[in-house]
């Protein structure tokens, strides 16, 4: 299997991971985006113990872990960031415990192989999902955010919104483990979104940049990793903090510029 052909998925997992974290950011869930990658990590270990696709038992256990951090918050009235903080704490524990060696490795830094059709497929399709979640309940999300009491006298269903964003977030996550793992995948959800929030005057702006620069950061991770003789994941996460850091420099030129 050539590059070209495993390239759609990457780009749409990078495209959906940008979007989502302009969101994630909004909602002050920074740390907690990357704690709750780690949640995957108990189920990649099972999967793996049952000689399962790693990718379906991290999707799972992303799952299950989201829609218990969804009841315990409006049920608790716990913080997001908190309850996240606590199951990744016990999913990390637990995963940790599971594996071992080389499985740990691949399951914390990722190792993108061969993609089969199937795996193309539906890795595509969930991408797209997210996609369009995030575009079409983007007003929904930005007022829930600002006032959720306007939001619900706007008729919004603002805890089924959590749930949908939630688990659009784990879906997220769940397509980035084959190529990122659970270590590495939050920090592409935020590192291009921080840098969007530099660059962008308004929302629109913001999500398409962050999209932008999340593929970039991909595409030179897959091609420049190898070549350098270095895993594809770190590379990918280190071309996006190398954006995030021009990013402010370009911003202080800017305002120096627009003062002399």
């Amino acid at each position: 299997m050539t590059m070209l052909s495993v390239l759609p998925l990457p780009i749409a997992m990078a495209a959906a991971a940008g979007l989502m974290g302009c969101f994630a950011l909004m909602r002050r869930m920074a740390l907690a985006s990357d704690a709750l990658a780690h949640v995957a990590l108990p189920g990649i270990a099972l999967a793996l113990a049952l000689r399962l696709n790693p990718v379906l038992g991290g999707l799972a256990a992303l799952l299950c872990g989201t829609l218990l951090v969804w009841a315990l918050e409006h049920r608790t009235h716990v913080p997001t960031e908190a309850v996240i903080g606590v199951v990744f704490s016990a999913a990390l524990a637990i995963g940790s415990m599971l594996t071992s060696g080389e499985e740990l490795i691949e399951a914390l830094f990722g190792e993108p192989g061969s993609v089969g059709v199937l795996e193309n497929l539906l890795g595509l399709a969930a991408a797209v999902l997210v996609m369009s979640f995030v575009w079409r309940a983007k007003s929904r999300l930005v007022i829930a955010l600002i006032s959720p009491d306007m939001a619900r006298t706007a008729g919004v269903n603002v805890e089924r919104l959590d749930l949908h964003f939630l688990l659009a977030f784990a879906l997220t996550v769940a397509l980035g483990l084959r190529f990122l793992g659970v270590l590495l995948m939050g920090s592409l959800i935020i590192i291009p979104a921080v840098t969007a929030r530099q660059l962008a005057r308004g929302l629109n702006g913001m999500l398409v940049i962050a999209a932008a620069l999340a593929i970039a950061a991909t595409l030179i991770g897959l091609y420049a990793g190898p070549a350098l003789h270095v895993a594809a994941g770190p590379a990918t996460i280190a071309v996006a903090a190398m954006f995030f850091f021009l990013s402010l420099l370009a911003s202080r030129l800017h305002a120096h510029f627009r003062l002399s």
